[in-house]
């Protein structure tokens, strides 16, 4: 959420944010609203000094016993007339507070302006692999080696679900077991295991909510969500809390399956692993000063991509255009895998900086010692990595000519030693 003082002071720079962005929120909407709402404000703080006035009044009356009849009256009616301009108020204050929380952040100024098609590639590693054969799509590999089974999953639940079975229920697990020791271990992230469900409250300090709520898998009968990352309850742990200087950066990295509709993409990519509706992720996320937030988002990039340079697979990092950022987003890294068998690029982890937007939707803040005052934080989050498309990747980067699937090094010892998936 953007401060409002800044946006009634700066209107200029967010209209213009919002060009960037290509987006169609209704601004001047919104600051029109805004100024019937501090209007109306101020006709009630205007009126409640003239009730408290007479009130006083009335008191001065009883005392000297005179007659407070005219006074009481006149209290009477500046009394209706609060309520009148309340109620009006009122429904301005929804308008405003729908308003403003469906402002999308501000994009930083070193970001290309644009759709997806001004994204900039800022780095490749890794040689595309050459095969001596016609590479396989990890569809065909997988039902080959019995390792995931699209159909029962159907059957289960519905489409674009799966069901990891024999060796492909344990390269998940391995995965998960490498990515959070990795982490843990070596770029001395704490490990958190959140909770699944999350409030409103929590959904509207992260961003998903409002603009997204047709995305979300939602329990009606008590208002939560099913996460669609574990960003959500770990950046909500803080949620209405002043935290220390002293404490930060704080980093958190959390294993969690991730729920999503996916609304808006049927019919796109909904073959195999590429576009399901549950999936397994590892989230990194950061607590940290405004003055270090860019740092240490490049050092988050560096953490991510330290995965897959582990598991030898060929990778791009691209810098996010400005129509292309998520809402919340003031800057945003891609980090893309090279599937071969579909001859695709695949986004597995996306690196974000959200500056104070999330920190002022969830009133997270820290105490700065050197002004002696509270300050709103910035959040960072990306994936360290997301599952799902990383299995793609493996197997088909590292399939044979048998249709086996050679295991990266760094996994075997995960594996029990297996060097290969067979069938």
């Amino acid at each position: 959420m953007l401060d409002i003082k800044f946006i009634r002071q700066n209107p200029d720079i967010v209209r213009e944010a919002l060009k960037r962005r290509g987006s169609s929120f209704d601004f001047e909407g919104f600051l029109e609203v805004d100024q019937e709402r501090r209007k109306l404000l101020g006709k009630i703080e205007h009126f409640r000094a003239e009730q408290n006035k007479i009130d006083k009044e009335i008191q001065r009356l009883l005392t000297e016993k005179k007659d407070p009849k005219s006074a009481i009256e006149e209290s009477k009616n500046i009394k209706k007339r609060i309520i009148d301009i309340e109620a009006k108020f009122n429904e301005f204050d929804v308008r405003f507070k729908r308003g403003i929380y469906r402002i999308p952040n501000i994009p930083h100024f070193s970001i290309p302006v644009g759709d997806a098609s001004a994204n900039k590639i800022i780095k490749k590693k890794g040689a595309l692999k050459k095969f001596d054969f016609k590479p396989l799509d990890h569809i065909s590999l997988a039902e080959h080696l019995d390792i995931i089974d699209f159909k029962r999953a159907a059957k289960i639940t519905k489409s674009n679900f799966v069901l990891f079975k024999n060796l492909g229920a344990k390269l998940e697990r391995a995965l998960i077991n490498f990515m959070l020791d990795l982490h843990t271990q070596d770029n001395r992230y704490c490990e958190i295991s959140p909770p699944k469900l999350v409030s409103r409250a929590s959904m509207y300090t992260t961003g998903q909510l409002p603009n997204l709520e047709e995305d979300m898998y939602i329990l009606k009968d008590d208002d939560l969500f099913l996460i669609p990352t574990a960003e959500v309850p770990v950046t909500n742990i803080y949620r209405d809390e002043v935290l220390k200087d002293s404490d930060l950066p704080i980093c958190y990295v959390a294993y969690t399956p991730c729920f999503r509709r996916e609304a808006g993409s049927y019919g796109k990519d909904t073959k195999g692993l590429i576009r399901i509706h549950e999936f397994d992720k590892i989230e990194l996320v950061k607590f940290v000063k405004p003055e270090s937030s860019y740092e240490e988002l490049e050092r988050l990039v560096s953490d991510a991509c330290r995965v897959l340079d582990l598991l030898e697979l060929p990778y791009r990092v691209v810098l996010l255009a400005t129509g292309d950022i998520s809402f919340a987003a003031a800057k945003c890294y891609d980090i893309e895998l090279y599937a071969p068998g579909i001859d695709k690029w695949l986004e597995v982890s996306s690196c974000s900086n959200f500056e104070d937007f999330q920190a002022r939707r969830g009133n997270i803040r820290y105490n700065d010692k050197k002004e002696n005052k509270n300050r709103y934080i910035h959040t960072l989050n990306g994936s360290g990595v997301a599952l799902a498309r990383l299995v793609v990747a493996i197997l088909e980067n590292y399939q044979q000519e048998d249709k086996t699937v050679v295991i990266p090094k760094v996994l075997q010892k995960y594996l029990d030693g297996r060097k290969r998936l067979t069938k």
